[in-house]
Parts: structure tokens; C-alpha cells; sequence
């Protein structure tokens, strides 16, 4: 007997206004951005700066963002979905139809950043520090998208929590008869996520207090949490090396990366007194 779905998928993904189509997908990765930049702002205060200037990055930040998030999509998690023969390229530009790439959106959105942050004369890696706890939480609200998609869950479950898909989805997996639960991915990422900026946050205040500390723990706990999910839950569609999913791959090298990182700017000078003395949440 299939148990019954405790995490029913939403019936609608999309409503019309007007001549417009609004995407829940869009409404969750603006949301999140919207919330990014309220608290990096309560931040970047409490740092003793400019909470204006963080404005004016995020119009360099965001456009780069969304760019590179689609393109690691597109070019890295599935190619075969754009291109090759009976594929059409345009589809790419459908970012409505989800599928972004949050490595790609911190790598190109932290590109836009510096951008920003050299033409004002101002520290990218502070700009880092204080923005990180806001990207987490964020990323934890887009991954409500993936919900409204019917998209990106994890292999089969009779767990209480198990997510129902839509057995007419594009999405659903031919293998798997009707009625089939799945384990509900984006809500252990988003929790997962959420968690993070709640403990970055406290971390910020106590112990991480050198430049750059903040930033790559962020990355690193990130990047534990993604690795974990890819390795043993993920079961869309995704480019394979050496047995492995691309995305165990590249989390697993953030996480790394993150490790030498902390370590070299662990031998810096402490961040000035004003940066953790405020709660910022």
C-alpha cells in the first residue's frame, strides 16, 4: 500500500497577470534576494559602513548572479538538455523553467562584486563577510522553486515526509510506477540552509571575527550540506565522472577549497571591534 504524501507538490507553478506570466519559481529567488540585501545591509552598518552602498553592488552582484547561475545549469549540470540533436538551444534562456546553479550564481555574483567593490573603493572580502549569512538564508528561500517545479528531489521514500510528484510531470521518473514518494530535497537543503545563516550569524558575533572567516565557512558548510544531498539522495539527471555525479564533485572541492582557505585567513589580524558587536540578524 503507498503510504499517503505528507509534502503534497503544489498544483500550479505559474499565475497570470494581465499580459504576464509570474513564476513561483522567480517569486522564491526574489524573495531571497530581497531578504539578502536587507540583512547584508544590518550588516554592512554594523561594520561602519555605508548600508547604501550595498545597493549599489547588488546591481552589479545580482545581474552577474542570475547569469552564472544559469549557465552552470546549462553548461555543467545539463547540457544534453540544450544541445545536441532534437534539442533547441533557445531553451537556455527559459530561467522560468528552473534550473540554476548556485555555484555558478556565487562565482559569477562574486565577479559583479568585486566589480562594484573596485570602483567604489571598497573591500570585497568585508563585502564577502557580511553578505554571506544573507546568501545562505537566501538560497534556503529559492529552493522553495524547486517545489513549486516538481524538480530536483531525491530518490524513493516511505518515509512520513515523502514528497508526491505529479505522475504526468516531465519530471517524474519513468522507472517508478504512479504514486511513488520520493525524499523531498529541496526542504533538507533549505532547512539546511536556513540553519546555516542562523549559525553564521551567531558564529560572526563570537568566534569568527578575522576578514574572510565568515565567508568560507559559509562556503564550507554549504558545500558539506550539497555534498551529502548529491551523494546519497539526488537522483535527476546530471553529468557523471568517474562514477560520481558532477555536483558531489565540485561540493567536495568547495569544501576543500573552503578548508585551505580558513586556515590562511585564520592567520589574519582580527576584524575591528564595531564588525561583532551588534546583533545583526
Amino acid at each position: 500500500m503507498t503510504p499517503t504524501a505528507a509534502i503534497p507538490s503544489p498544483t500550479w507553478s505559474a499565475f497570470h497577470l494581465g499580459p504576464l506570466t509570474i513564476h513561483a519559481y522567480a517569486l522564491c529567488i526574489l524573495l531571497g534576494i530581497v531578504i539578502c540585501i536587507w540583512l547584508t545591509s544590518r550588516r554592512w552598518r554594523a561594520m561602519g559602513e555605508d548600508p547604501e552602498r550595498i545597493w549599489d553592488i547588488a546591481l552589479w552582484a545580482i545581474p552577474f548572479g542570475l547569469v552564472g547561475a544559469r549557465m552552470y545549469h546549462v553548461f555543467v549540470t545539463a547540457p544534453g538538455d540544450y544541445f545536441g540533436p532534437g534539442r533547441n538551444p533557445v531553451d537556455a534562456l527559459k530561467i522560468w523553467e528552473g534550473g540554476i546553479g548556485i555555484m555558478g550564481a556565487v562565482t559569477l555574483g562574486g565577479l559583479g562584486a568585486w566589480i562594484a567593490c573596485r570602483k567604489m573603493g571598497l573591500s570585497l572580502v568585508k563585502f564577502a563577510d557580511a553578505a554571506a549569512p544573507g546568501i545562505i538564508i537566501a538560497q534556503g528561500i529559492g529552493r522553495w522553486g524547486n517545489w513549486f517545479n516538481q524538480e530536483l528531489f531525491g530518490k524513493p521514500t516511505s518515509l512520513p515526509w515523502g514528497l508526491e510528484i505529479d505522475p504526468m510531470s516531465h519530471n517524474f521518473p519513468a522507472q517508478y510506477p504512479p504514486g511513488t514518494l520520493f525524499h523531498p530535497t529541496f526542504l533538507y537543503e533549505s532547512l539546511w540552509d536556513l540553519l546555516g545563516g542562523l549559525v553564521l550569524l551567531w558564529l560572526s558575533r563570537r568566534i569568527l571575527v578575522k576578514s574572510g572567516q565568515v565567508f568560507w565557512t559559509y562556503v564550507m558548510y554549504y558545500g558539506i550540506g550539497r555534498f551529502l544531498i548529491e551523494l546519497f539522495l539526488r537522483i535527476d539527471e546530471s553529468d557523471v565522472i568517474l562514477g560520481l555525479r558532477i555536483h558531489v564533485w565540485t561540493s567536495g572541492i568547495l569544501v576543500l577549497l573552503a578548508l585551505v582557505m580558513l586556515v590562511v585567513v585564520s592567520r589574519r589580524r582580527p576584524r575591528e571591534p564595531q564588525e561583532h558587536e551588534e546583533l545583526t540578524a
